[in-house]
C-alpha cells in the first residue's frame, strides 16, 4: 500500500526517489572526501626545508666573538681600569682611540688603511 502525502507539496506530487540513486550519489561524495583527505595528508607529510645563510660580515662578527671567548684575560688589568673609572681617574687620548679603532675597523672588515 503507497503512502501519498500530499501535506506542504502545495497539490504538486514529488517524483519518488531512487535509492540506488542517492546511494550512487553518497558514495561519489564519500570518496571526494576521502580523495581530498588523502591529498591533504600527502602535502602535509612532506617535510618542509628551511635554510638560512649569513651575510659576510655576520661570518666575520661570529669568528671574532669565538676568538674573543678564547683570549687570556689579565684581570688583575681589568681590576685596576675598573677602579681608575669609577673613581674618575681614568683618562682617555681621543686621538690614540681613534687610531686603533681604525686599526679594529681594517682588521674586521678587510680594509687597508
Amino acid at each position: 500500500m503507497a503512502i501519498n502525502n500530499n501535506v506542504n507539496n502545495n497539490g504538486v506530487n514529488k517524483t519518488p526517489l531512487d535509492n540506488n540513486k542517492v546511494g550512487s550519489q553518497q558514495n561519489q561524495n564519500q570518496a571526494a572526501v576521502q580523495q581530498q583527505a588523502t591529498n591533504k595528508s600527502q602535502t602535509v607529510a612532506a617535510p618542509r626545508q628551511d635554510s638560512v645563510s649569513l651575510t659576510q660580515s655576520a661570518q666575520q662578527l661570529s669568528q671574532v666573538q669565538k676568538k674573543s671567548a678564547e683570549a687570556p684575560v689579565d684581570q688583575e688589568k681589568v681590576d685596576k681600569l675598573k677602579k681608575a673609572v669609577e673613581s674618575g681617574s681614568y683618562r682617555v687620548d681621543p686621538e690614540s682611540l681613534a687610531r686603533k679603532i681604525a686599526q679594529l675597523e681594517s682588521q674586521v672588515f678587510g680594509i687597508k688603511s
